[in-house]
């Protein structure tokens, strides 16, 4: 049966021919369970069937149940074959040749993108304290989740990227503070004319008296009740300052996060990351959502209260070696960061129909709370959460205090210094601005790109020699392929689109593994939408890349016979739009020029 994704996916009709017969002949050996397909080493087909799970129902070798499955099947659009403890099913070259190319003239240079989905999906992510510029080991949450919005929307959803500002807690009090009471000349020179430095160096001083005495850490938790007394008042010219304090209206709160969220900002968008939204903490206490939340809590059956302070007893919840309780509020009234959490949650989850939140694996005890605590609440839907672990360089761990730290802006000018570098070795005929261009684009792909290709959860040591490499699992090599495709087509005096008639002149390999790569880029897309992995799209294209360099070292394009020649181009020119729309989805620029 056609499906209408089979106009936006040339894979799509070959996964569901092989489903479908699955299933059927899975069922006349008297087995109900969907067939579960993975991708067969190179060389082996398209998908694979592992049958050892079938063993132990049929009473069979597995290679015994893969040869009756293959008596059963008979495929207009692949081939199966039996090896080993596999069924093994490979596409037909020529359905792939047409399929691809029917789909690639039809969607143009929206290849790759697929049709609108029903539905609003907000991803939440960074929501770093906005008490100075951004720490390195913080980097992948910006980078993965602009990347999931990015492919989110490619894949046909409405997306929109939030930042949560925490400007109630602890470090931003702090910040406040030392604004209001050090002066200029007592701190050290800033390292950037940029507002997240200039104001970074208040918090680290403050930070540092009350480290050493000089302060009571009590003046910063009288400002933070005062502050949300004052909001939960709506009076924002009250002073919120301890009395020992240089005077401080809650208004200023919010101007002093402000100006520092101007410097993380142009940071993000530097990254090429951009958040649609930023929603402020204050404001769930301003609006009485807050209130609201806590209020509810406090009637829910789990709900207890010691020493004034309210929690939730999730002592039947499977917690190891933690604390049974979440506490939502202190003994003095004053609610906490996941409380305030929740009542955004609330907010957030009423005006889409997913959520998703990119969190550090530092969190997953807060998550959990969060969600348990939503259900309490009667949340219309619970948040997903992508966990990642730390990026950290390989000097070992950076730390996140006292000015001994790596700033992400230290990072992308490494990246753009090295990136240049490599760009003099390549092109010493290129004006300086040209290379400064190009180190840019090469520099700030390769720093995203060699973050977004390795799974959240796995650690990442960042490595400059496997970022910056134009031969290897870069974006370097993909953006260079890109590039290489543009040079090809600048040369040609007409570009041909991709058209079914042109089949019959791609009968080597080298072409019809490249329109193999090129072909499982929707699926990619789709696949990375579901799951929220946008290392999916970064292994596609660099696929694409490495087939793509294959198909022109072996077959000759310009230079080939007439009929021939346009064939190739066109299939330069699907490499081309195919190489630059996965770029674009990892939020990485695809140059014509390198």
């Amino acid at each position: 049966m056609e499906s209408k994704m089979d106009s936006y996916d040339p894979w799509a009709p070959f996964e569901r021919e092989v489903r479908e017969h699955l299933s059927e002949a899975l069922a006349s050996l008297g087995i109900s369970t969907e067939p579960s397909l993975e991708t067969p080493p190179p060389g082996m087909g398209d998908l694979a069937l592992p049958c050892y799970t079938f063993s132990r129902e049929l009473k069979e070798s597995p290679g015994e149940i893969a040869k009756r499955l293959k008596d059963l099947l008979e495929g207009r659009l692949y081939v199966a074959d039996v090896r080993g403890a596999y069924l093994n099913f490979a596409y037909r070259a020529e359905e792939l040749i047409w399929r691809a190319l029917e789909v690639l003239s039809k969607r143009g240079e929206d290849y790759g993108h697929l049709p609108e989905r029903e539905g609003f999906i907000i991803v939440e992510h960074t929501s770093a304290n906005p008490n100075g510029p951004f720490h390195v080991g913080r980097a992948r949450n910006p980078i993965l989740g602009d990347s999931i919005v990015r492919i989110l929307r490619a894949a046909g959803w409405r997306a929109e990227a939030q930042y949560w500002v925490n400007d109630m807690g602890k470090q931003v009090m702090t910040l406040v503070w030392g604004v209001k009471n050090i002066p200029e000349e007592d701190l050290p020179g800033a390292e950037r004319e940029k507002p997240d430095h200039l104001y970074v160096r208040y918090y680290q001083e403050a930070y540092r008296r009350i480290e050493e005495g000089v302060i009571s850490e009590e003046r910063i938790n009288y400002m933070l009740r005062e502050y949300e007394r004052a909001l939960e008042e709506g009076d924002k010219k009250r002073l919120i300052n301890h009395p020992e304090d240089s005077p401080t209206r809650a208004e200023e709160v919010r101007e002093i996060v402000e100006e520092v969220l101007k410097g993380m900002d142009s940071s993000l968008r530097r990254l090429g990351v951009v958040v649609d939204r930023y929603v402020y903490e204050s404001q769930v206490v301003e609006d009485g959502t807050l209130k609201r939340v806590i209020e509810k809590l406090k009637s829910s059956p789990r709900a207890g209260v010691e020493e004034g302070a309210w929690y939730l007893d999730f002592s039947d919840k499977p917690i190891h070696g933690k604390t049974k309780r979440f506490v939502f509020t202190r003994s003095d009234g004053s609610a906490l960061y996941t409380t305030r959490d929740m009542a955004y949650h609330l907010w957030k989850l009423g005006r889409c129909t997913r959520a998703l939140n990119i969190l550090g694996e530092d969190h997953k005890l807060q998550s959990f709370y969060l969600r348990e605590a939503l259900k309490e609440l009667g949340a219309p839907h619970l948040p997903e959460v992508v966990f990642y672990s730390f990026v950290s360089l390989p000097e070992g761990k950076m730390s996140t205090r006292r000015g001994r730290v790596v700033y992400l802006d230290d990072l992308m000018d490494e990246a753009v210094r090295r990136a240049k570098e490599e760009v003099r070795k390549r092109r010493c005929d290129l004006a300086e601005d040209e290379v400064t261009r190009i180190a840019e684009s090469v520099g700030l792909g390769a720093l995203r790109y060699n973050i977004v290709k390795v799974q959240p959860e796995k650690k990442i040591v960042f490595r400059w020699e496997e970022a910056l490499s134009f031969d290897g699992f870069s974006a370097p090599f993909v953006q260079y392929s890109h590039a290489r495709a543009c040079s090809i087509l600048r040369k040609a005096v007409e570009i041909p689109p991709p058209d079914p008639s042109f089949a019959e002149h791609y009968r080597e390999s080298g072409a019809v593994e490249l329109l193999r790569a090129i072909s499982k880029l929707p699926g990619a897309v789709r696949e990375a939408a579901e799951k929220a992995s946008p290392h999916i799209i970064a292994h596609r294209s660099y696929d694409i890349a490495k087939t793509f360099n294959e198909f022109y070292r072996d077959l000759p394009v310009l230079r080939a016979p007439e009929g021939v020649k346009e064939a190739r181009l066109a299939l330069v020119w699907a490499a081309k739009v195919a190489l630059a729309n996965s770029l674009n989805m990892l939020g990485i620029d695809a140059p014509e020029r390198m």
